[in-house]
């Protein structure tokens, strides 16, 4: 048997808390390049203020990353990454670890099982309330992993709290909630395209009984998971990393800059960088689900009786 062997009781909620907090940031540390590679290429050909012209051009994950360490070094593969893993902590733990309290919650008392409708309510709950709390991480994040690209080349902030502190100065606090209400509709897509999907694969696996409740099952649920949330969240994904990363004035709101995108890139452009999204999406399901339900096992196991 493959993995740590399923508890009999379902572990309680602040286990599930803490140890999607734990695999988020664990995912986070293997598939940290492939993010970076992806909001590169979705920045790609941006109209800035002022209009200048790039002299870094990035073409495919791999192309990305290779010239991404040729012009600046292997560690801009982790720019970002000390808010990235803030992000999680508080990100991972509320939307995964609190999915299944939620749909609980929703669940009718005395109901057999739970249905498609109130699995994707709990998915876009917890996507909605995990980005209200973790927005200011993913600004910072997504402005790390966009400057080595950026016109004027100069380095934006000499730290992570360096980043908030400028942020909030020069943009204000909105600025560190820059695209919020974009992304809290992002993460409800993703999250019912991770959870709902992860949830229901592995349902369907376990009734069939095509596979056992371990690693197996769980990576081809996570895989499955990991490609329906990309295709789904692609286009709002390409919006939000461009208004986040956006100079002050450049765009009015998420709207206007979606606008500028199809005029400028047409509808192709809404799947920009979506190689490598699938790639870091996919592996990121796959890291993340695996080890948050071995962590859940082990925390289990090391509770005192």
């Amino acid at each position: 048997m493959v993995g740590l062997k399923p508890p009999e009781v379902p572990p309680p909620a602040s286990v599930k808390f803490i140890s999607a907090g734990m695999a988020g940031c664990i995912a986070d540390l293997c598939t940290f390049p492939l993010d970076t590679a992806k909001v590169r290429l979705q920045i790609q050909g941006e109209v800035r203020i002022p209009r200048t012209v790039s002299s870094v051009e990035y073409r495919g994950v791999l192309g990305t990353l290779s010239t991404m360490v040729r012009t600046e070094g292997a560690r801009s593969l982790y720019s970002g990454l000390a808010a990235g893993l803030q992000r999680q902590m508080s990100f991972a733990s509320i939307r995964i670890g609190l999915y299944d309290s939620v749909k609980q919650l929703y669940t009718p008392k005395g109901a057999e099982n739970t249905g498609t409708a109130t699995r994707l309510l709990a998915g876009c709950t917890t996507g909605a309330l995990s980005v209200a709390c973790a927005q200011p991480t993913d600004v910072v994040k997504v402005r790390f992993q966009a400057s080595g690209a950026q016109w004027d080349s100069a380095r934006r902030y000499s730290g992570t709290v360096d980043a908030y502190r400028t942020i909030a100065r020069e943009e204000g606090v909105r600025g560190l909630w820059r695209g919020t209400l974009h992304n809290i509709a992002r993460n409800a897509i993703i999250n019912c395209g991770e959870l709902v999907t992860y949830d229901l694969l592995k349902d369907a696996l376990l009734r069939a009984q095509l596979m056992t409740d371990n690693v197996p099952c769980h990576f081809v649920a996570a895989f499955g998971a990991g490609f329906c949330a990309t295709v789904v969240a692609s286009p709002v994904d390409v919006v939000k990393t461009r208004y986040m990363n956006a100079s002050p004035g450049q765009y009015r709101s998420a709207l206007s800059c979606l606008l500028a995108l199809l005029m400028q890139d047409g509808p192709a452009g809404l799947y920009k960088g979506f190689v490598p999204s699938f790639l870091r999406l996919g592996s990121w399901n796959v890291v993340m689900f695996v080890s948050y339900e071995q962590l859940q096992r082990l925390m289990v196991l090391a509770r005192p009786a």
